[in-house]
């Protein structure tokens, strides 16, 4: 098996250098993984890597915008499928994938893992000892959470399993898979530990928590970072730790919340 990557040309805050999109091949056939923004030239850089050889299917890891727009268009001029796990904003899978599936690439296969926390669509494709991650786990960061319960299980369901390398969607590959794995989880129960001490020090809304808790990043990621911050606080509240007057949990940063007496 060999493993190539394009390198999408939409770096950014969120992207880092740019998505990347990956094209495995294997005894003359070929799969693209995550093709990326829907760039006429990045689409050409993709379909020149297959040309000779023989495309079975394009693959998408979630339908976030810098990773799924392209996969219609590329799947199209290849004559093959797009496969992905749902819909989505400008991306509408040929076939729908679950966990366990598996697509053929010459002389391996990729199996599908659902891997929801980042999005709720979210999966991963495993070839062998390497996976391909999309935002699950990505180079050099850490990733924007809609679910920190499903997210933490997801991290864990990896652990452990034999992965050599993790080819993210974005930054370079990644060596040690379970020591990533274990920072990753480490980092989000650091995160919840701090979220918790700012509640305890008068924090009353999630922008309140977001100043205290990243206030060593970009304010232009603050937004972001309240969407990570609301996946704290639903975990947080199921648990029983907080209580979020009702149930309600906005990325605005005008949400009041209220810490549980008599918790932790």
């Amino acid at each position: 098996m060999k493993v190539h990557r394009v390198l999408a040309p939409n770096p950014g805050l969120f992207t880092g250098a740019g998505t990347n999109c990956w094209v495995v091949q294997s005894a003359g056939r070929a799969a693209v993984i995550d093709p990326g923004p829907a760039v006429p030239t990045h689409i050409d850089r993709i379909l020149e890597l297959v040309e000779d050889l023989e495309p079975v299917g394009v693959l998408v890891s979630h339908t976030h915008p810098d990773h799924a727009p392209a996969a219609n268009e590329v799947a199209r001029r290849m004559g093959v499928p797009a496969y992905g796990h749902a819909p989505g904003p400008g991306f509408a899978p040929d076939i729908l994938v679950n966990d366990g599936d598996r697509i053929a690439i010459g002389a391996v296969s990729a199996t599908v893992i659902t891997t929801p926390g980042h999005t709720p669509d979210h999966v991963c494709y495993r070839i062998e000892d390497v996976i391909f991650s999309g935002d699950h786990v990505i180079g050099g960061s850490t990733v924007v959470i809609e679910d920190l319960q499903g997210y933490l299980d997801s991290l864990a369901r990896l652990q452990g399993t034999g992965l050599e390398v993790i080819y993210p969607g974005h930054g370079e590959p990644l060596t040690e898979p379970d020591a990533v794995l274990s920072a990753y989880i480490d980092h989000r129960l650091m995160r919840e530990r701090q979220i918790v001490r700012a509640l305890e020090q008068g924090a009353a809304t999630v922008g309140d928590i977001v100043d205290r808790v990243y206030s060593d990043i970009d304010r232009a990621l603050h937004l972001a970072a309240a969407q990570s911050v609301g996946a704290h606080l639903r975990k947080l509240a199921d648990d029983g730790i907080v209580v979020v007057p009702d149930h309600a949990i906005e990325w605005a940063s005008s949400v009041k919340l209220q810490r549980r007496t008599g918790q932790r």
